[in-house]
């Protein structure tokens, strides 16, 4: 099989046994093909199973002209899985990929809000139409729940138990967990529903699955919240821009700031490793030398 046809099996085998989204299927796509385009500029055919060190090495350098790191090193992380899939298949002996270095990234924290703006966003944010109402729902739920953009826009009404005040989430890889609603995310949802349910009903849509739906009665698109989320900080007067993982990052900042465990924060986020929940830790310096002073015997003159 030629480069193109692995690739087909390849994307295949990611949507069937590992589950991954739509989204990170197109980038793994984009990505090999390309790989597989460069490979064949100048050339009339290039075997898998010939690929080189430094054909690796001079595709990435081409892909670096005028990209961020943090695209070369999601495009280097593509051909790593790639190229060890063509090693279970017997297609290649070596993994090229794994010999060349990830870019050093530059680290930024990301912005995220007090515990006043988030209060002071939540509090001005809604109305009393069906957009509105929405609106103020998604708003809570975000920062109630700490969910990803895309566990948002993905949820259907049947993930919803208002009851329990939980939602059953599915973040990447298709894990899933539970997702907890604070009494104003509930009271948010709860004004929601019904006129969502109207709006069905005067668009004559069929009761559909998705949980936050268009003034067309269609599932919210994930661009369409991101949107929504940055007019409402920026109808707040909040200083800087707001985006769904800003909402995400502020959860987690305050439950940690509250003084929840680290591995409890993990779960509730759905990481899989806490090495990544680790990095809010970096986001309240002075809390946490606040604390490191009051706990630490050898703190203390």
């Amino acid at each position: 099989m030629d480069g193109w046809a692995y690739l087909e099996d390849f994307l295949q085998y990611l949507r069937v046994e590992r589950q991954m989204s739509p989204h990170t299927l197109r980038n793994y796509a984009l990505d090999i093909s390309q790989f597989l385009d460069f490979l064949q500029e100048g050339r009339d055919h290039v075997a898998l199973g010939e690929v080189t060190y430094p054909d690796l090495r001079a595709f990435l350098a081409h892909s670096l002209k005028g990209r961020r790191k943090s695209t070369v090193a999601r495009k280097l992380s593509a051909l790593r899985t790639f190229f060890k899939y063509l090693q279970r298949q017997g297609a290649v002996e070596v993994n090229q990929a794994k010999l060349a270095p990830s870019p050093k990234l530059d680290k930024t924290l990301p912005h995220f809000l007090t515990v006043d703006e988030a209060f002071h966003l939540l509090d001005n944010a809604g109305g009393d139409d069906f957009g509105g109402s929405r609106d103020r729902a998604i708003l809570e739920a975000f920062y109630g729940g700490g969910l990803r953009l895309s566990e948002l826009a993905g949820l259907n009404l049947a993930d919803l138990d208002l009851r329990e005040g939980v939602l059953r989430v599915w973040g990447k890889g298709a894990k899933e967990r539970l997702a907890f609603l604070g009494k104003s995310a509930i009271e948010a949802v709860k004004d929601y529903l019904p006129r969502r349910l109207a709006l069905l009903g005067r668009t004559g849509t069929p009761e559909q699955a998705a949980l936050f739906v268009n003034k067309r009665g269609g599932r919210l698109s994930s661009r369409s919240v991101a949107r929504l989320v940055e007019k409402w900080a920026q109808l707040a007067g909040l200083s800087q821009a707001l985006t769904p993982h800003g909402l995400r990052h502020s959860f987690a900042t305050h439950l940690l700031e509250g003084k929840a465990d680290l591995r409890t924060v993990q779960e509730l986020l759905g990481h899989s490793s806490i090495s990544t929940t680790a990095h809010y830790t970096h986001l309240n310096l002075d809390y946490l030398m606040e604390e490191y002073d009051k706990a630490h015997p050898r703190s203390k003159p």
